[in-house]
């Protein structure tokens, strides 16, 4: 089995030459074979943010492939979060790190639809340094300035989580008043910002003086926490989060999915 060469189209710079090749005497779908050697890219670096794949019809004729399952291939990975597809542009990497789909909501509009009637209490609004761990995830030099928001996120008057965020100062503008009124991403919709993906980390922790006071808990109660690096549609990170929220009040859902 001879691999076949295939070069994205990437702006700015030369394509990639990407060694992609099929084994047809495999019993794992061909499918699956193009997407996980696209993926490998994609996390390796070969295809960087921004790249383009070119049209399918270029993929299945260097790779011998049909086009329905060039694209069920460049599906998969859509739907993993890892390529976009942009209308008059084609197909683009957006960005490396998400580990499985995942829905991109606020908790705003999580409350919202689940009729809790959230209200926000805007803590702190500002914009200054952020922490090395911020400025590196929005690929940003560790002196730039950016917009700092804190909230209170409460149900009913019960607070539920303590939101704290971290955005380019140069991305919109975040007057308090909207952001008491509604959620971020609501706002950053409102500016014509469009999120595609996330890379999103869970996790538990005791919480801090600060942290329980604010919530409601006693000293040191275990809370559930969240770390998350929002992307828009031209792969631009946004938005980083850290934020807890209340183990006893508050849980986290995932959807799991068997490939293969």
């Amino acid at each position: 089995m001879m691999p076949s060469r295939y070069a994205p189209s990437v702006p700015k710079h030369e394509p990639a030459q990407l060694r992609l090749a099929v084994d047809r005497a495999s019993p794992v779908p061909l499918y699956f074979q193009l997407a996980r050697q696209l993926e490998a890219a994609i996390e390796d670096g070969e295809l960087t943010p921004g790249s383009l794949l070119g049209n399918e019809i270029e993929l299945a004729a260097s790779l011998g492939l049909s086009r329905p399952t060039v694209r069920q291939a460049i599906r998969s990975l859509v739907d993993k979060g890892l390529l976009v597809r942009r209308r008059g542009v084609g197909t683009q990497v957006v960005h490396t790190g998400v580990a499985r789909p995942m829905e991109l909501t606020s908790l705003y509009d999580d409350l919202a639809a689940a009729g809790l009637h959230p209200t926000t209490r805007v803590l702190h609004n500002t914009r200054g340094p952020a922490p090395a761990e911020v400025t590196a995830a929005l690929g940003l030099p560790e002196s730039c300035q950016v917009s700092v928001v804190h909230r209170l996120r409460l149900t009913r008057g019960e607070p539920m989580a303590y939101l704290r965020n971290y955005l380019p100062s140069d991305l919109l503008d975040l007057p308090t008043g909207e952001l008491e009124s509604s959620g971020l991403y609501a706002l950053m919709r409102r500016h014509g910002i469009t999120l595609h993906s996330a890379q999103q980390t869970v996790g538990a922790r005791s919480g801090t003086a600060e942290e329980c006071g604010l919530l409601g808990e006693p000293a040191g109660s275990a809370l559930l926490t969240m770390r998350r690096v929002s992307y828009d549609d031209r792969g631009r990170p946004v938005e980083y989060g850290a934020h807890v929220y209340r183990a006893s009040r508050y849980t986290f859902e995932f959807r799991l999915l068997v490939h293969g």
